[in-house]
Order: C-alpha cells, then sequence, then structure tokens
C-alpha cells in the first residue's frame, strides 16, 4: 500500500525547508513498512508581491508596520527570537540558514513553475533543495530568470528550454489554478501535508510526529486507487 502526501509550501518560506527535511526522515523511517510518495504543490505566503521582487528589509519593515513604537520593537523581538530558533533548528538538520543576508523578497510563482517541470522529470526533490539553498543560503533572487535557469541546468534540466518557458506563461494558469484549489481547502499556513486526500498535518512537526501521521493515514485513511490526484 502506498501513502500520497502532498506537500503544499512555498520557497521562501524557512518552516518549509526544515518540513521538507522532516518529511523526508519520517519516509525514511517508515521505508520498510509501506511506500510513501511524495508531490509537491505549490503556495505563495504573499501572491502581492510584483513579479520583480521588492526588497526584504524594506519589506520586513512593512510588515512590522502601523504600530506604535513599543508594538513594533516587540514584533522585532519576537521576529529576532524567530530567527535564533530557526537557525538552531536548521544546524539540526544540516540547514544553513542566513536570514542576516537575504536582500530581495522574490514572487515564487515562477519558482513554483520550476518545481512543476523539475516533478515531471523526477526531480522535484532536488528543485525544491536548490531552490530552498539559493534562497536562505546563497542569498540568491529566486525570482529571477537568469537565476532559475541557472538553478535548473544544475538539476540537470534543458537551460535554454526552461528561459524559453519562463519568457512565457507556459503553465501559469494551471500553477495558479493549484494553489488557489488549496486555498479554497483552507490552507492558510505552510508547510501543510495532506495524505492520501484525506487527512492534514500543518507546520514543520518534529520527524516521530509526522511518523506517526503516515501511519495513522496507511492504516485508517486508504487512498482509493481510482482517485485522481489533482486538487480542484
Amino acid at each position: 500500500m502506498t501513502v500520497l502526501v502532498e506537500m503544499v509550501s512555498d520557497l521562501v518560506c524557512p518552516w518549509c525547508w526544515l518540513g521538507l527535511r522532516r518529511i523526508n526522515a519520517a519516509i525514511h523511517e517508515v521505508k520498510d513498512e509501506f511506500d510513501v510518495e511524495l508531490i509537491f504543490r505549490p503556495y505563495q505566503l504573499d501572491p502581492a508581491i510584483p513579479r520583480e521582487g521588492v526588497g526584504y528589509k524594506e519589506y520586513m519593515t512593512q510588515k512590522f508596520g502601523g504600530v506604535g513604537e513599543t508594538e513594533k520593537n516587540a514584533q522585532k523581538d519576537r521576529f529576532s527570537q524567530m530567527r535564533e530558533l530557526l537557525e538552531q533548528y536548521g544546524v539540526e538538520e544540516g540547514i544553513p540558514f542566513k536570514f542576516s543576508g537575504i536582500e530581495r523578497r522574490p514572487n515564487t510563482i515562477d519558482a513554483h513553475r520550476i518545481v512543476r517541470w523539475a516533478q515531471g522529470q523526477g526531480k522535484g526533490m532536488a528543485a525544491k533543495e536548490v531552490l530552498f539553498n539559493a534562497y536562505f543560503n546563497d542569498h540568491e533572487d529566486i525570482g529571477d530568470h537568469d537565476v532559475l535557469v541557472r538553478l535548473s541546468e544544475k538539476i540537470g534540466l534543458n537551460g535554454p528550454l526552461i528561459k524559453d518557458l519562463l519568457s512565457g506563461e507556459a503553465d501559469m494558469q494551471a500553477t495558479m489554478q493549484e494553489e488557489n484549489a488549496f486555498r479554497q481547502l483552507g490552507i492558510s499556513g505552510v508547510p501543510t501535508y495532506i495524505a492520501n486526500r484525506k487527512v492534514a498535518a500543518q507546520g514543520a512537526e518534529e520527524v516521530r510526529k509526522l511518523v506517526r501521521f503516515l501511519r495513522t493515514a496507511e492504516k485508517e485513511y486508504p487512498l482509493e486507487q481510482a482517485e485522481d490526484t489533482t486538487p480542484g
């Protein structure tokens, strides 16, 4: 019996990179019990960001705007604590978070198109890892087409073809419709894992909890053999 896991995530979400490493560890732990198929689904934390992206510091400043100085400082303190916690978790998972060097907050729709195309060639995991690393470790603008083409070539995709596809609207509507389908299902935070289209878990849960989630899905929520795995 195979458990289908759809991971809904964004490529500028640090918790999603943690979640990717943890769901992979959970899948490895149950590999002798049953098979797990992991599929990546798109989600933009902020689809209103312009296609050319915005300055990261400017963006974060706006996030903290509209409150008094005391409240603003408290929010900044909480944000700093969260970044420190993420960096600590990152060390545990082998993830090199380096938040202080991020310069751009990109629109991620094109990066999600890259994952879609890579996934069609069995390279979805490689695409997720290279894009996460480019953003959080190398501080690259993963909304920039030249960057995306170079990263695509790094995982074995056809660079000239990817460049041509990115210059047009190939799979743009399909990617956006897929994302909107999950929003309509009520997903408002990522990462979210949906197992066999019947049961979900949200957040970068600990590996042991994800293992329990997978085992519960396999035993109590079997995947219908003829079920369509496309949302919407």
